[in-house]
């Protein structure tokens, strides 16, 4: 009798099953697609900040010494502080290599330029623009174009390859302001200590770089007489947003702390990491750029929060009214059964079994249809898919059996209180 009681509630209130199973159907689609968001924009979004520049810089160590004896300080030179570039390489051997999306070494120093005939001073720097490497077994480019994505190049970008034909002069891109004061134009050709270069490109970076020239780094090497040095690298490492934990200093850790510290992508981390591996190098953060990704991530997150819970809500409301209504409709069926001896509990297992029915079936599609505007989200703003795991699934089950019941508790309690003498005779 339960389950024929059950069957003719589904067969003779199709719309009103409709409407519940709609709102829970739309409110378990909007929870599907932030939880898959939740478990990836964190990465996504470290991706798509990696693109506005790097979090790490390295500079030589001996910059940083400050020693003093007597009173006089004997902190070296600076201009005589270089990294070796066949270093750089290492950097992809730590623990967290594979976070390390790219590198761009730079070495710099003021020279005196001829161009169409005119004498003029700018600074000189040398970089990476499109660099392969091979590091073991794995092949990789870094540079400037991947890594500086918002260098602009009008024109064309130099070439970095160090089997430049002789017969042709090395390639450079001319900062756009150095550019518009001097006269110079792509095509054009530079001199500078004897050695001739020719303008491939205008570049506008918003920053120093748009007063000066731009060349290979081998060739600047060549220029200043530094083979295989050089002056500073920034590095682009895919990061976790430092937490409370992230921050403790880990000679203060314990061991099982401290590895737990070790293992998890900090920028702080991965700096020591290098550190390790280049022990001559000094790596800062860039705090901005990390300080920024935090807390856009937090109230990305915070957002997704609030959204849910608030469709949670919308769902659960949208289901009282439906059970409420269906209460009111099957009145005489509730008093009916209690006249021949149903109790509380029959009455509220029947309608909770039919709110269960439609939880059940609303989490699936609405994990379906979820799972397709998470995919689709990912598409259109990250570019790439955004993976549905499947756990997800049994967290949408549970929400929505959740709200389901909170929602019909009140309609459910209501159908409880009927007095069954009154419902019949029609008075309630």
């Amino acid at each position: 009798m339960f389950f024929r009681l059950l069957f003719e509630s589904f067969r003779r209130q199709k719309r009103r099953k409709s409407v519940a199973l709609l709102a829970i159907a739309l409110g378990m689609s909007i929870a599907t697609a932030m939880i898959a968001l939740g478990n990836d924009v964190g990465d996504k979004m470290n991706q798509e900040l990696r693109t506005i520049g790097a979090n790490l810089v390295l500079t030589p160590i001996e910059d940083t010494l400050d020693v003093n004896l007597g009173g006089v300080n004997l902190k070296p030179a600076s201009e005589g502080a270089y990294i070796p570039e066949a270093d750089l390489a290492k950097m992809k051997g730590i623990f967290w290599g594979h976070n390390i999306k790219g590198f761009v070494p730079t070495l710099s120093d003021r020279q005196t330029f001829f161009a169409n005939g005119h004498k003029l001073d700018a600074e000189l720097i040398g970089t990476y623009f499109e660099q392969p490497f091979r590091y073991g077994k794995d092949q990789y480019t870094t540079g400037a174009r991947g890594v500086n994505a918002w260098w602009q190049v009008s024109g064309a970008w130099p070439q970095d390859y160090r089997d430049w034909p002789q017969t042709h002069d090395p390639q450079v891109l001319v900062g756009s302001k150095l550019a518009e004061t001097s006269g110079i134009k792509i095509g054009d050709d530079l001199e500078v200590r004897g050695r001739r270069l020719q303008v491939s490109g205008i570049l506008n970076t918003g920053g120093e770089e748009d007063q000066a020239i731009v060349a290979p780094l081998h060739i600047v090497q060549e220029i200043l007489g530094q083979p295989g040095k050089v002056r500073r690298v920034v590095v682009s490492a895919l990061t976790k947003p430092e937490d409370n934990f992230g921050r403790r200093d880990p000679s203060k850790m314990t061991p099982a702390d401290r590895d737990r510290w070790y293992c998890s992508p900090y920028a702080n981390s991965i700096a020591f990491q290098i550190h390790e591996t280049l022990p001559n190098v000094r790596v800062d953060q860039i705090r901005q750029v990390e300080q920024n990704q935090g807390k856009l991530l937090s109230r990305v997150s915070g957002m997704m929060l609030l959204l849910t819970f608030a469709t949670l809500l919308a769902s659960a409301l949208a289901i009282s009214a439906a059970m409420a209504a269906t209460v009111l409709e099957r009145r005489n069926e509730v008093g009916l059964m209690k006249s021949l001896g149903a109790s509380n509990g029959v009455v509220a297992s029947l309608f909770f079994t039919e709110a269960g029915l439609l939880a059940l079936a609303g989490a699936l599609i609405g994990f379906a249809a979820g799972a397709v505007l998470a995919r689709r989200i990912g598409e259109s703003i990250f570019g790439s898919a955004i993976a549905v795991h499947p756990v997800v699934l049994a967290v949408v089950i549970c929400a929505a059996l959740l709200v389901t019941f909170l929602g019909s508790a009140s309609a459910v309690r209501k159908a409880m209180q009927f007095d069954p003498a009154v419902v019949l005779r029609g008075d309630a």
